[in-house]
């Protein structure tokens, strides 16, 4: 048996899935013949395979390097899950524990070492590894190790070791999401030199983008909750940690099961909130950025932003954490320009060199572009990560409701000229009240009620012009400070001039989410459950809810949603008839299967004995 038909059984027999997906097998076939690679998947698209498969079919131990603990250790619970002889080495370990991992691995009786960064370049470590055959290293979060990312790691930036001191074991670095620059850094940081690049479609069908201007916030997050996923896991992103710990009160108040999750709370409870998060059900966290990487919770149905993300790198990372299992999810966010100024003041204040803030800075304004954009928002995400979608997706905003556009161009004039005449010094606000001719204290006492613009633009409401100003910096006509001070970009000048004209998105009141979430959930990946089945999937998740708590694992790790699904669908009778299910293997079979038979059995005893799918399909077809 060559290697890849030993790919193909551990795929089955192990994974419970009949055939690869994307560049999966051609991946694990590089891999096998001893090659690098660089693998750009999306989140659930099946990254992890391809180092896993290969690992498990190679002579010896597969080391995985994972940016962090959480992460480590709900992937090797899951593998565990599958037979697979997975362990971790990390700070959680005591001296004894650790000591017994290492001579594990020494005896040759672990498949899969998940550790650190920080852990894998200690002396004692790269020691360890000398001693034992490696079958291949993994990079995971393979992005961390880019000073131009958006989750930078200084401990990834010692990896290039690996290819110095073990110049023989194929490594393989992967990510979900970088751009070209990334991808360049990572191949030289990593020493990759002439490995194979692997882009899958960035393109997550699945999700629904939705962006609107930030107005009541709370309100908003609360109304789309409401409507939309009133008893469905999700995540809520907020800038700052006071805003994390403000949303999760508001929204536990009003009846949710909100829990914060941020950098400044004890370790402890960070650790309880996430174990919530992947063993409950409909659990909200609000968190800042520090919450989210790896996580493997696959249904989870929406992601919120209540401020504008640092680019469009960790947009997509973010997002992609909604609708892992497949079935529609929503990317929901509002934002303002408030938010460009945080960003601007975050920025200011980092460490990083001039170089380094000129590019975060422009990153900024294409995550700014994207929120202004009156064309499909899935085009121009997949754009930004050098992809081509050919027609509009029909799953976002811009989609499902067309923006309408208008002659912008002496609106704009009005608000640049009205930046000129009051000293390129002031904010959005002041200069409304000075286009609109309102008479404050200070439009007043500055003797602003004397400029040539006072007055011109009463034409249009607060709204529009918050709208005009948002989109000149959108595209870039107009520069906003770290203070909230607009200043003019040489770019404006032609259209002062009335050179050029400009076509501004016409922003309409917001309307319903009710209405949004019909056409939204028009996109169902598969027919909604009968009745019958929905009793038979509320069978089979208390049966899986019940068999997680007894080993402590969420419950996911016994079987994904999609794979309920499909025994709900098909109700086999027979352990054999349960191992063609999508998701069931060999090991899990042994496990869990006659319990979940017998759930199914329960379930058509009290149905009468209405015929399964299976058993209909082997009447057609004569055997199974």
């Amino acid at each position: 048996m060559d290697l890849m038909e030993k790919a193909r059984r551990v795929l089955k027999a192990t994974f419970g899935f009949e055939h690869f997906r994307g560049h999966q097998e051609e991946v694990i076939g590089h891999l096998l013949t001893g090659g690098d690679a660089l693998v750009l998947m999306p989140t659930g698209g099946g990254k992890s395979l391809c180092y896993q498969i290969p690992a498990l079919v190679r002579e010896g131990t597969g080391v995985v390097i994972s940016p962090l603990i959480a992460l480590m250790q709900n992937q090797v619970a899951q593998l565990r899950q599958l037979g697979i002889r997975a362990e971790f080495l990390n700070s959680t370990l005591d001296r004894r524990t650790a000591a017994a991992v290492q001579t594990r691995l020494r005896r040759g009786e672990i498949d899969l070492l998940y550790v650190a960064p920080e852990r894998l370049t200690m002396e004692s470590t790269l020691d360890l590894l000398k001693q034992v055959p490696l079958s291949l290293f993994a990079v995971d979060e393979a992005h961390c190790i880019s000073q131009w990312g958006h989750d930078f790691r200084k401990d990834y930036l010692e990896l290039s070791l690996l290819h110095e001191q073990f110049p023989d074991v194929p490594r393989i670095a992967l990510t979900a999401t970088a751009d070209e620059r990334t991808r360049s850094e990572i191949v030289t940081r990593l020493g990759l030199g002439d490995c194979r690049v692997f882009v899958s479609s960035f393109n997550r069908a699945n999700i629904h983008y939705r962006i609107a201007e930030k107005k009541a916030p709370r309100e908003q997050l609360l109304a789309f909750i409401e409507e939309e996923y009133p008893r469905e896991s999700g995540i809520v992103y907020c800038l700052a940690r006071h805003d994390v710990e403000r949303v999760a009160t508001f929204l536990a108040a009003q009846g949710k099961t909100a829990i914060p999750y941020h950098a400044g709370l004890p370790a402890a409870v960070r650790e309880e909130h996430l174990d919530r998060f992947l063993r409950e059900d409909a659990v909200i966290v609000v968190a800042t950025i520090a919450f989210g990487m790896g996580i493997d919770k696959p249904d989870v149905r929406f992601v919120a932003h209540l401020d504008l993300p640092r680019n469009l790198e960790a947009y997509y990372q973010e997002t992609g954490r909604a609708g892992r299992d497949g079935q529609p999810a929503t990317a929901w966010m509002v934002y303002g320009i408030g938010d460009v100024i945080a960003l601007r003041q975050m920025l200011s204040d980092s460490s990083g060199n001039l170089a380094y803030k000129r590019v975060e800075f422009q990153k900024i304004q294409s995550m700014l572009g994207f929120c202004e954009v009156t064309t499909c928002r899935r085009q121009v995400l997949l754009a930004y990560f050098s992809e081509q979608l050919d027609a509009p997706c029909g799953n976002c905003d811009t989609c499902l409701s067309p923006v309408q556009t208008w002659d912008a161009t002496v609106a704009a004039q009005m608000a640049l000229s009205c930046i000129v005449r009051t000293g390129q010094r002031f904010g959005v606000n002041h200069l409304i009240d000075v286009l609109r001719g309102h008479a404050t204290t200070r439009v007043t006492s500055l003797r602003h009620d004397q400029v040539s613009t006072f007055g011109i633009g009463t034409a249009h409401d607060d709204y529009v012009w918050r709208s005009v100003f948002r989109q000149l910096i959108a595209k870039g006509f107009v520069r906003v400070d770290d203070y909230g001070s607009l200043s003019l970009h040489p770019s404006a000048g032609p259209l002062l001039k009335s050179e050029v004209c400009l076509h501004l998105r016409q922003e309409t009141r917001p309307q319903t989410t009710r209405k949004r979430r019909k056409s939204a959930q028009s996109k169902k990946t598969q027919a909604p459950r009968s009745d019958r089945e929905q009793d038979l999937w509320s069978a089979l998740v208390r049966y899986r809810q019940s068999a997680a708590r007894e080993q402590n694992l969420p419950p996911y790790c016994i079987f994904q949603n999609a794979t309920l699904d499909s025994i709900a669908r098909l109700r086999p009778r027979t352990p054999a008839e349960l191992l063609t299910v999508s998701g069931v293997g060999e090991v899990k079979l042994a496990k869990y299967g006659e319990g979940f038979l017998a759930v199914i059995r329960d379930w058509e005893r009290q149905q009468g004995g209405e015929k399964s799918a299976s058993e209909i399909w082997y009447e057609q077809n004569g055997s199974f």
